[in-house]
């Protein structure tokens, strides 16, 4: 019987022993989408606690937490960080089979070199431990990342930030590069006009320029993205329950937007006409920039409206849409492409039953310019998972050139979470050969063990060129 997370955790043969530790295991990582506040690294701060580290803003955690029957004041309220510590270790006992408990125990073993279990009786000794070491310099956010190898970060970012924290941390000279990624969603949020036009009221303070007409939007948020670029901006990010992609004349969108400011009632058909605008303009703009567009695909958000008004939005309250993506996916790019006007392009779904078809999508819109132009991403959110990736993997690997996919990405919000890496890159060494053992692929070393080093680290830095 082998020992739980010991160094050859997930990998069931020599070949993938091999290919992991000799190939992948040492390599940069480049985390290309992420939520890490940019305040905090800019800051370099240390967290006064494990728990302010590891269970602040987790909602996978929070999650966990609620189904094991854990009150809410132990997890969004206010007890004391012990206390809610405490509470996550009489939890993880009981995430048996479910990523947490993997991801729990390597963090614990990669930032703070514990190998015992977390769970109520080692509950004290590893909050006090942990907390403690998190006090010092060498635990620093800064050099948290620096102690996972990490050479590249974006974070998301609403096109009205001002990006300040970003040129701090390019000042002070951060051992890792940190690049802000557009992300436009609220300048789209139709579904409440008071909310969108509060916002664009705001665009206008930022951007100095009056919007009276949907012309005068497109300009100041056109300004926005030019800002963006400026600041070392080459990503942009879109997170949308399906793309949109209907038929709209210019005519109507000034009649929208006009709806808009004067806080008219729009109708359905409307609101999908705005949001089609709105992503192929921004699409139109990513392509004349040569960014990268990242579309993230199929979460249904804020289920319970009950918890929603208590907490707030992502909370932990999301989960796994069933909407029709096909066919207004295939409209959209094919709009963009036949003017050829399609950026490179990484198109993630969140719905399992979609991986087939999202594989096969992006082989309609690979031209041969670049290699790799368009990219089924990593399993994302809910796929995040051992049996996630292995089926995007698959699909990917069926359907396209897995050998060309730009590999893992962490998609978190804690400093916390890179090992998501290790674990991803240990599934692919293992996938690649259980192939080789059962002499499905040839046993060559050397050949595939460069395919997984440019799936895990060389294809990214390839495709998105960062100013290192």
């Amino acid at each position: 019987m082998k020992s739980f997370l010991d160094e050859d955790f997930l990998l069931h043969s020599d070949t993938a022993r091999d290919l992991y530790h000799n190939h992948a295991k040492d390599l940069p990582i480049i985390d290309y989408h992420c939520h890490l506040p940019p305040d905090q690294i800019a800051g370099n701060i240390n967290f006064a606690s494990i728990t302010q580290a590891w269970l602040q803003g987790d909602h996978y955690k929070w999650r966990a937490m609620r189904a094991n029957g854990i009150d809410e004041a132990y997890i969004t309220g206010s007890k004391p960080d012990r206390e809610k510590f405490q509470q996550w270790a009489d939890t993880v006992p009981y995430t048996l089979r479910n990523p947490l408990y993997h991801w729990t125990h390597l963090e614990l073993q990669r930032y703070f070199g514990i190998t015992s279990r977390l769970m109520p009786g080692t509950a004290d000794f590893i909050y006090d431990d942990c907390s403690d070491k998190l006090q010092s310099p060498e635990f620093s956010v800064q050099q948290l990342i620096k102690k996972m190898n990490v050479e590249v970060i974006c974070t998301t970012d609403d096109p009205l930030d001002d990006l300040s924290h970003h040129d701090q941390i390019k000042r002070d000279g951060a051992t890792s590069k940190v690049f802000p990624a557009f992300r436009p969603d609220r300048a789209m949020y139709i579904e409440d006009v008071v909310v969108l036009n509060a916002y664009i009221n705001r665009l206008e303070e930022v951007s100095n320029t009056s919007i009276n007409t949907f012309e005068d939007y497109l300009y100041a948020l056109k300004n926005r993205h030019h800002y963006f670029a400026a600041n070392g901006c080459t990503v942009a990010d879109h997170g949308v329950e399906h793309m949109y992609a209907e038929e709209y004349t210019d005519e109507e969108m000034r009649d929208i937007f006009e709806k808009v400011r004067t806080e008219k009632k729009v109708t359905n058909t409307e609101k999908v006409k705005f949001k089609s605008a709105m992503l192929y303009n921004f699409a139109v703009w990513n392509q004349e920039k040569d960014w990268v567009q990242q579309f993230h695909l199929g979460a249904l958000r804020n289920n319970n409206s009950r918890l929603l008004s208590q907490l707030g939005p992502d909370t932990g309250f999301d989960s796994m849409g069933d909407f029709s993506q096909a066919r207004p996916l295939a409209k959209f790019l094919n709009k963009l492409d036949k003017d050829e006007r399609l950026a490179k392009t990484i198109i993630y779904n969140l719905n399992p039953a979609d991986n087939e078809m999202m594989a096969a999508m992006i082989g309609n819109f690979n031209d041969g310019s670049v290699a790799g132009k368009i990219q089924y991403g990593s399993a994302w959110w809910f796929q995040d998972q051992k049996d996630g990736m292995i089926r995007q993997i698959n699909a990917l690997s069926n359907m396209g050139l897995l050998s060309r996919f730009i590999g893992m990405l962490t998609d978190s919000r804690s400093f916390l979470s890179f090992p998501r890496h290790e674990y991803f890159r240990r599934i692919l060494c293992n996938l690649f050969a259980d192939d080789i053992v059962n002499g499905e692929l040839p046993n060559d070393i050397e050949w595939t063990g460069k395919v997984i080093q440019d799936i895990c680290y060389y294809n990214a830095k390839n495709y998105f060129k960062f100013k290192l």
